[in-house]
């Protein structure tokens, strides 16, 4: 198939540093690419990517910088690059409404956020023309009168992880600074549990400088440690030294990018169990899903006797780069097919795989 994925402007695919979405689109795009597919990334100059690419804006703008505007200007020139495509991968947020413009043309569309809140409106009213697809079974469980194309799990290449020992003798938290991301929290859990902690969070963003110094500088001392943000090399030996991850979410996070890649690196995970996590982590097995500080510093005290091996089994089992890359070709195929998938709440990269 001829497939066009279109990236948001914000951020280069791969991101630099944070920026999950855009790991994940170019995971997929990398995937499909070796899968045989024709495939073109419309994203920014500045990418990456090692597929063939196109743009309008040379680099990155930022997250939100120039509003919809930004946003309008990359759509109109993606979907003049890719309207003779088989199908459109559409990850802004204005495309799918922009793409009524090419009638005939494949368009699906991936939701990384909830539908809860001001997105509701955005997806109920593009779902009966462009196919969403969902995350994870919580998320498109809270969907409710929004049609659901079908749920795919995100996945990593497992080539770029390793099987880590976990010799480190920390617990890691890896992601955002956010009271969302529970950071207070897991200074206050690791600090309980008598076990060190190191913080490796992105804090760039007014809001993220601010939680920082109110709620998560005066926890730090002693064997609790700020790290700053990580990428590349260093996530990944952080990762593999790590006793666990520990990841206190305080909200229902639709996926969770870190969490495939702690299993990658046969870390378990400590976390409470919100939004996709009971997905991702099998209680007892892969890690421990807990409510409350005192219980979530009980599992981080037990985690060292999960099977690390378990761990890196299940990451390759379930959240590969060629899971994913099958789970999407198998939703392209059947729209593509002229077959509309509406509401079907299958895990489909598990079910292509079967």
């Amino acid at each position: 198939m001829k497939i066009a994925i279109v990236a948001p402007p914000w951020v280069a695919v791969p991101p630099v540093g944070y920026g999950g979405t855009e790991a994940v689109l170019d995971g997929l795009a990398r995937g499909l690419s070796v899968a045989g597919h024709d495939v073109l990334l419309y994203t920014t100059g500045d990418s990456a990517c090692p597929v063939p690419k196109a743009w309008v804006f040379e680099k990155a703008v930022g997250i939100g910088i120039g509003g919809a505007v930004t946003e309008l200007r990359h759509v109109i020139h993606a979907y003049e690059a890719v309207r003779h495509y088989d199908i459109v991968h559409d990850h802004t947020l204005v495309g799918p409404v922009y793409a009524d413009r090419f009638p005939g043309l494949p368009v699906v569309t991936t939701n990384h956020r909830p539908f809860d809140g001001d997105l509701r409106d955005y997806y109920w009213a593009i779902a009966d023309r462009v196919p969403i697809i969902a995350v994870s079974q919580h998320q498109a469980s809270t969907a409710r009168d929004i049609p659901v194309a079908g749920v795919i799990h995100h996945g990593i290449d497992m080539s770029k992880f390793t099987l880590g020992a976990g010799r480190g003798g920390y617990a890691l938290f890896l992601g955002r600074m956010s009271p969302d991301k529970g950071v207070h929290t897991a200074a206050r859990v690791a600090r309980e549990a008598g076990v060190p902690l190191k913080i490796a969070a992105k804090l760039r963003e007014q809001p993220e400088h601010e939680y920082f110094e109110e709620r998560v500088r005066p926890l730090l001392g002693g064997d609790i440690e700020f790290l700053g943000e990580v990428c590349g090399a260093t996530k990944h030996e952080l990762l593999g030294n790590a006793l666990c991850l520990l990841n206190p979410m305080a909200w229902p996070e639709p996926f969770g990018m870190v969490m495939i890649e702690a299993l990658a690196s046969g870390t378990p995970i400590v976390a409470t169990p919100r939004g996709a996590a009971p997905e991702i982590v099998d209680d007892g097995v892969t890690g421990h899903l807990r409510i409350g500080e005192e219980a979530l510093a009980v599992a981080l005290q037990r985690v060292g006797s999960l099977d690390r091996t378990a761990c890196r089994k299940v990451a390759e089992a379930r959240f590969s780069l060629e899971h994913m890359v099958a789970g999407h070709v198998a939703l392209f195929e059947r729209i593509v097919g002229g077959e509309v998938p509406h509401g079907s709440f299958e895990v489909l990269a598990e079910a292509s795989s079967a």
